[in-house]
């Protein structure tokens, strides 16, 4: 790391004690900014990397609801507004027993440089709760969401920020969360979220978006070894929706899905993935992973080892941070992996990206391959504002072309900068100076 931004690295742990998380964030972007720095010294002189890391604004509060047993919980729930220099606030909502500060400044950090590669006018953000909606009735997680809203209505809006999904946040919480916001307002704010259903100012692709466009990433990322998903052997972790669109976009492109998991260990179905059988299990019976090994005559369940150890060409980490470590990338390597795209969030620990480096192997950081569920949020915020509704097919086009955008001012600005193929320093550049040319315009704010 550049020795200036080292000085700038050490005060953000001393700032923000704790939150492994957002320090392992902020070292990845980082670790790539020297050249930029060197080449334009106005972002140091204009304080930007001092104020990137700092959010704007940070809401912590109090969730208070009551179970069908009449028993009282109490909840935390979190905001964290990050950068709005290039647009409203825009970032989803995670609900998860691990979720705390740390995780959603992590996650509000990566959403700033995601939302710019996206070339669309959004500023970065997250929030959540340490809430578990899995188990809980669909009375219970109302009555969380309604609460949870009551709090956070006050601080976002179409043209202030803009929350939607993420991890244990679907269609069933979005709606709830809306009902709420609306009914307090007394406002029909389509804008105010994104992830809705159809028939209530909903955009058509935008439940595919994150899986579909991490895929159309790699396939694009592929085609620059004159490679394809056509034939290849693919392993996506999660069994969740970026997991199983991934897995329905990877194999209508001809790939074999032989891998996917859950927190409760991971399926191998050497004939490919079942996607109809996974989805009724997942979504519908809201069951595990084990329960389609045990309706698939071929696959077979693992509770005790690693997805990573299934030989595979391209590996589609879509779970959650952190969950592919240096150890299962040098299994990948062995096993001839080509290509690794992020589905979820930073799911590659440090190690394991410069084991996939060191070795030549194609990767993609999550800002840049699953940016498209904030691309298609984004085109659903424009459906919103026109009162429109379009194609599904119209805006898997939209996805595309955005995917293909990203793709390319990756490599061009890696290239640019001296590191040509690094799909990370190029997204981390890119996604950067946007922001940075637009935080100096607007002055010290």
């Amino acid at each position: 790391m550049d020795a200036g931004l080292k000085q700038i690295f050490d005060d953000v742990l001393r700032r923000n004690p704790g939150e492994a998380e957002f320090h392992q964030a902020v070292r990845e972007v980082f670790d790539s900014l020297g050249p930029v720095l060197a080449k334009h010294p106005r972002y140091v002189d204009a304080g930007v990397l001092e104020r990137l890391c700092e959010p704007e604004r940070q809401i912590i509060f109090r969730v208070p609801w009551v179970d069908d047993a009449g028993a009282v919980h109490i909840n935390r729930g979190f905001r964290v507004e990050f950068n709005s220099a290039l647009g409203p606030f825009k970032g989803g909502l995670r609900f998860h027993p691990s979720v705390y500060l740390g995780t959603v400044k992590f996650l509000g950090f990566e959403q700033v440089f995601k939302n710019s590669l996206t070339g669309m006018p959004l500023g970065g953000a997250k929030g959540g709760s340490d809430f578990d909606p899995r188990g809980r009735t669909d009375a219970e997680v109302m009555r969380f969401c309604q609460s949870f809203m009551t709090e956070l209505y006050r601080h976002i809006g179409e043209y202030t920020d803009v929350p939607a999904g993420d991890i244990g946040v679907g269609g069933r919480e979005i709606g709830y969360l809306f009902g709420q916001y609306k009914r307090i307002t007394n406002r029909y704010e389509s804008g105010v979220l994104t992830g809705k259903g159809i028939s209530w100012g909903g955009s058509l692709v935008r439940t595919e978006a994150t899986g579909y466009g991490t895929v159309l990433f790699a396939e694009r990322m592929l085609a620059t070894r004159g490679r394809s998903f056509d034939g290849a052997r693919v392993a996506v972790s999660g069994s969740g929706n970026v997991a199983v669109h991934a897995i329905t976009k990877a194999q209508s492109l001809g790939a074999q899905v032989v891998a996917f998991s859950d927190s409760s260990g991971f399926v191998v179905d050497p004939s490919g993935v079942d996607v109809e059988l996974l989805r009724r299990i997942k979504e519908v019976d809201r069951g595990r992973v084990a329960d389609y090994a045990d309706a698939r005559p071929d696959a077979r369940f693992v509770s005790d080892g690693r997805i990573w150890d299934v030989p595979v060409d391209v590996a589609l980490p879509c779970a959650t941070q952190n969950e592919l470590t240096g150890a299962d990338a040098a299994r990948l390597v062995a096993n001839g992996v080509v290509a690794v795209a992020e589905g979820a969030n930073m799911p590659t620990t440090p190690d394991a990206v410069a084991a996939f480096a060191a070795a030549g192997v194609l990767f993609a950081p999550g800002k840049a391959a699953n940016a498209g569920g904030v691309a298609t949020s984004a085109l659903e915020m424009q459906q919103n504002a026109s009162r429109d509704a379009w194609t599904f097919d119209y805006t898997e086009e939209r996805l595309a072309a955005i995917m293909a955008a990203i793709h390319d001012r990756c490599l061009d600005t890696a290239e640019e900068y001296g590191a040509p193929g690094s799909y990370v320093l190029g997204a981390n550049i890119a996604g950067f100076t946007k922001v940075a040319d637009a935080m100096i315009a607007l002055g010290v704010v």
